[in-house]
Order: structure tokens, then sequence, then C-alpha cells
């Protein structure tokens, strides 16, 4: 049974950083590749990053790049979400996800991911 636990959200202003974490409970060999998504009340599930199983690609959503960075230390069994310039559409529930062992491969289609955390709110203020 793979656990996965979210910390670090919270309430922040605009333009400031915030770090998340997501600690996996299953062996690293049993995980594949990991992402993280986002929601809110008036819309869908959202994708923001993902990472493959060994931590060496990544790709992100349109509206994140170039201030996200995802990342993963499988020595650790943790993913991160580095978030800087932070803006108050990002506020959001966080969710992290993961992919079975045999699928390597970052996607950001959610209905691949088989693995959810319960999520952790993060408000940022204008």
């Amino acid at each position: 049974q793979v656990r996965l636990d979210e910390s670090g959200g919270g309430l922040v202003r605009t333009g400031d950083p915030l770090r998340l974490s997501c600690k996996f409970s299953e062996r690293t060999l049993n995980i594949g590749a990991m992402g993280w998504f986002r929601q809110t009340p008036e819309k869908d599930r959202e994708f923001v990053a993902a990472t493959s199983a060994s931590g060496r690609s990544a790709m992100y959503a349109d509206s994140v790049r170039e201030r996200f960075t995802i990342s993963r230390d499988n020595t650790k069994n943790a993913l991160y979400l580095q978030k800087n310039n932070l803006k108050p559409e990002d506020t959001a529930v966080y969710c992290c996800a993961a992919r079975p062992k045999v699928s390597k491969a970052p996607t950001p289609g959610d209905w691949e991911y088989g693995y959810w955390g319960q999520g952790t709110q993060d408000t940022v203020s204008s």
C-alpha cells in the first residue's frame, strides 16, 4: 500500500515562496513517476508539475513554468515542489500523486496516477 503525506502548505503573501513536501511510505522501487496537482472549489483538478521515476526529467503547466520547480529525493522517499513568486491564483489544495512502478515517465493526466495524498491548502493573499 502506497501512502502519500503532504506538508508545507500555509498562508503567504503575493510574491512569497513556499515549499511543499510529499513523503511516500512505499519503497522507492515500487513508485514510478510522481506529480503535483491542485484544485479549487471553482475548478476541476489541475495539473501543476510532474517528474520521472528517477527525477531526471520534469514537465510543468504553462501557468507555473519558470516559477515552480519539482524535485524528488528517492533516498528520502520524498517529492518536493518549490513555489516562487506566488500569485493569488495559485491558491488551491495541492496534492501529490504517484504512478505505479512500471510507469516511469511523467504525465499531466491525473487519471494515470493511482496513488494520491490528502492534500495541503495553500492560500496566497494579495
